[in-house]
């Protein structure tokens, strides 16, 4: 499939909880294989934005999405009571290879019979991100994956997921509070502000990245101008 075709788009998404519109005529697009973050402060709709994309939730508008979506969330959402090898496989029909792959990709072949309350937070994360991967999704939403790590496992796992998207050419909605992981990952970034996208934010550093240019004079100013519109009035 050409990478310019468009996996992910909506028009006039519209999203109330009775009299309170948290959104209000949203229109976007995503292409295929691209890596989108969406940023805004606290309570402006992110992750209302992707429930809605994903089907979690009401709205009004359009959205024009694949069959297959995968969603990881911020609080892992992996079974507790299966091993990493279980939440793996889970849902895959025996596909033993596919299992084997995603085992290897997240580096925790030696942990396949433990449980998730065994693991770290990176770890727990890797597995949420390989059991959605594993099932083949078009389009993977992220909802804060890494809002409960600490600064340095943060660091890592934004580095090990550049890599796994690399690898696995699949098309991420990345929802993130913070402008430094956003500007990191993506191809672009939308900022929701006053219940709209109300700015996008093309991203032109090269890929493969590494994190030396989180220090680089251009990686700041990218920052600086997102935060500024952001705290606009």
């Amino acid at each position: 499939m050409d990478r310019k075709n468009t996996v992910l788009s909506g028009s006039g998404l519209t999203v109330s909880y009775g009299s309170n519109v948290v959104l209000e005529g949203i229109g976007f697009s995503v292409k295929e294989g691209e890596f989108v973050a969406v940023v805004g402060e606290s309570g402006c709709g992110k992750t209302t934005l992707l429930n809605a994309i994903a089907g979690f939730v009401s709205f009004s508008g359009v959205v024009d999405k694949p069959k297959k979506i995968g969603v990881v969330f911020q609080n892992y959402a992996v079974f507790p009571w299966l091993t990493v090898e279980e939440n793996i496989a889970f849902g895959l029909e025996g596909d033993d290879a596919a299992v084997e792959h995603y085992l290897a990709m997240i580096g925790l072949d030696d942990k396949r019979e433990g449980y998730p309350f065994e693991l770290s937070g990176g770890q727990v994360q890797r597995v949420a991100l390989a059991r959605t991967l594993a099932a083949s999704p078009e389009l993977i939403l992220m909802d804060e994956p890494y809002g409960a790590l600490d600064v340095y496992t943060r660091d890592r796992m934004q580095r090990w997921l550049l890599d796994v998207w690399r690898k696995e050419k699949k098309t991420i909605v990345f929802v993130t509070h913070s402008i430094d992981e956003a500007v990191f990952l993506a191809d672009r970034v939308l900022m929701l502000k006053n219940k709209r996208i109300a700015g996008e934010f093309p991203v032109k550093f090269r890929r493969p990245r590494s994190k030396e240019i989180k220090y680089s004079k251009r990686f700041a100013e990218l920052k600086k101008t997102i935060m500024k519109a952001i705290n606009e009035d």
